[in-house]
């Protein structure tokens, strides 16, 4: 169910079609060690490594930094995932 809103089945999005989709948008990475990183993304590749840009860092819900630009191993991300409508400005 990864990135998958309410309403939306499974057969209508796969986790590639959502990930394409995500590019250019808000997005949050959780990584295995339950901290997050919000920001917009701006490439991943096949191993899911992530490249963001105007990022922050939050641990335990609180933030923590404001990194900006950003680089995430993908086995370190447990999930991503979009709001509905958040296109960058």
């Amino acid at each position: 169910r990864l990135g998958m809103e309410k309403g939306e089945s499974e057969a209508q999005r796969s986790p590639s079609e959502f990930l394409r989709a995500a590019i250019g948008r808000a997005v949050v990475v959780r990584l295995n060690s339950g901290v997050e990183y919000r920001g917009v993304l701006a490439c991943l590749d096949g191993y899911m490594n992530i490249a963001m840009e105007r990022t922050e860092e939050y641990v335990a819900g609180e933030l923590k930094n404001s990194i900006g630009d950003a680089f995430i191993r993908g086995n370190n991300v447990l999930y991503i995932s979009a709001p509905k409508s958040s296109r960058a400005a």
